[in-house]
């Protein structure tokens, strides 16, 4: 699992911030570099959708200029409704068949123009239900979102080399520090500021993913609309559960009403996979993204879904120096950076 091949930066663009990881590989496991976070004007990137290319290549040459950072080879990611996954089953047929075919397959799964998309796919194994197919799962981003992406970064003096999916990254770095957790049925949930991601990995492998449009910025607005605040006030007072001149117990419940329908929709997205997967049942969900730090909402998780909720911390298991780093901060800020972590998995030649 760990080689010698050289450190990536791991870049993940996300709706409030630029978000950096480096890591380096040792037979010990993964050593932290550098992590640091570059706010974001408001409205730069929308729905996943870079608005302001200029306020992103600024962020991104200012944060990686401050951390001193040689490389300059990234790995980033997209999300959103210009990338579709699906999992489907085909006949049995070796790599170099179903490159050859791969273009006619997809056809009949995604809804965008062939020619308008970066296609890509991931043989699973046999299907377990029906020896004479096998499972293959498909990605596809649309051409013109991908290429918003890849100009950033090389407007900002870098070298794009792996275009991931945020999810699949997800996914990466806790199969690579948890392995034994993975081999469990287990959802990941990502929380953002814009939306939701749900995964649910098998054996290791992603076999279903659902997008949730409630994120972070869905309590901001309540927290505004209900006690008049400025958009940091209510980013304070999420995260805190108090604020002055507003009763608590009244922001509570703010909170909560909103807690309340991103957990209906996260269960109604489980109980979907349990219904397509009639032989399997989600045994532990972990949580990421700074949204996790919501007052009330691992409780509401907790006591909505029915099964153990833990925090999934990308550094909890990797080597930390003390000198170089203060442990608590990294722990307060491990939400944030699950994205960023396992794109800073990747290396030179890996598939994309």
């Amino acid at each position: 699992m760990f080689g010698a091949k050289k450190d990536v930066i791991g870049i993940d663009i996300g709706a409030s911030a630029v978000k950096l990881v480096r890591l380096h590989t040792a037979r010990s496991g993964y050593l932290l570099k550098n992590l640091d976070r570059e706010p974001l004007p408001p409205e730069a990137v929308v729905d996943s959708s870079i608005m302001d290319s200029r306020a992103v290549v600024q962020a991104v040459r200012d944060i990686v200029a401050r951390n001193g950072i040689k490389t300059t080879d990234v790995v980033t990611s997209v999300s959103g409704h210009s990338v579709i996954i699906r999992k489907i089953s085909l006949p049995l047929m070796t790599e170099d068949e179903l490159e050859n075919s791969i273009q006619w397959e997809a056809e009949q799964y995604i809804p965008f123009e062939m020619a308008d998309v970066y296609l890509d796919y991931h043989i699973l194994g046999p299907d377990p239900n029906d020896q004479g197919l096998m499972e293959v799962v498909l990605v596809a981003a649309k051409r013109e979102f991908v290429d918003e992406y890849v100009s950033v970064i090389r407007e900002s003096g870098l070298n794009p080399i792996i275009m991931d999916v945020d999810c699949f990254a997800i996914e990466n770095i806790f199969c690579a520090l948890y392995p034994d957790e993975a081999a469990d049925t287990v959802a990941l949930i990502d929380v953002g500021a814009s939306g939701a991601q749900v995964s649910v990995l098998k054996g290791g492998v992603a076999v279903f993913t659902r997008e949730i449009q409630i994120g972070g910025d869905h309590y901001n607005e309540e927290l505004q609309k209900r006690f008049g605040l400025s958009s940091d006030d209510a980013e304070a007072l999420k995260l805190r559960g108090a604020f002055e001149g507003v009763d608590a117990d009244q922001a509570q419940a703010a909170l909560d009403r909103v807690s309340t329908t991103l957990v209906q929709e996260i269960r109604r997205s489980l109980d979907f996979f349990s219904a397509t997967f009639a032989d399997e049942r989600v045994v532990r969900v972990y949580v990421t993204g700074g949204v996790v730090q919501t007052q009330g909402l691992l409780s509401a998780l907790q006591e909505g879904l029915g099964v153990e909720v833990a925090i999934l911390d990308p550094f909890s298991r990797m080597t930390i120096h003390e000198s170089e780093f203060d442990l608590t901060y990294v722990k307060s800020v491990a939400p944030f950076f699950a994205v960023a972590a396992g794109l800073a998995t990747r290396r030179a030649g890996d598939k994309s």
